[in-house]
């Protein structure tokens, strides 16, 4: 006699959200071998910022100040790597972003350290509200790096503009 497998909804949602890290991770190495553009930096903040819409659902609610200390932590503590280990780089007129072994430790590290305080937080909240803590940890996260990531765009874009053998920026 055969007997099915149940999982634990923890275990499936762990399971879903290491998957899409992974393609993330995998969707962002491949993006190194196409030119950067404007619009692919800023689209990502942008497109996540929808996700706001879940508080309007009360059982995401928690206090101001939760979300304000989980996006100042995704600012600081998890941005900050981010922003360090992303560059660009100048390919005949075109600007690419840098292959860097030390971003993919970080993703994988990031990753990590999201599991693993996912399961610790949500013994004392509710999953909705753990949902919304860390969805704003990760707007967090997202928003200060693409502006980083923009802004160092934008300047090598100038000085390519200003003096054509610029190479590289750091």
């Amino acid at each position: 006699m055969t007997q099915a497998i149940a999982l634990h909804p923890q275990i499936l949602f762990t399971l879903g959200i290491a998957t899409m890290a992974l393609m993330a991770l995998f969707l962002r190495i491949r993006s190194t071998k196409r030119p950067v553009t404007v619009k692919g930096i800023i689209m990502p903040p942008l497109g996540m910022s929808t996700g706001f819409l879940m508080f309007l659902h009360p059982s995401t609610h928690f206090p101001f100040w939760w979300g304000l200390i989980a996006f100042v932590a995704g600012a600081l503590f998890l941005a900050t790597p981010l922003i360090w280990t992303s560059r660009f780089e100048a390919v005949n007129g075109q600007i690419y972003l840098k292959r860097s072994f030390s971003f993919i430790v970080i993703l994988i590290a990031l990753l990590s350290v999201r599991l693993l305080l996912h399961s610790y937080v949500e013994q004392y909240i509710s999953i909705p509200q753990t949902a919304g803590l860390f969805f704003t940890l990760a707007f967090g996260m997202i928003l200060p790096w693409r502006i980083g990531m923009y802004l160092r765009y934008r300047r090598l874009r100038a000085s390519l503009v200003s003096s054509p053998g610029q190479t590289e920026q750091g």
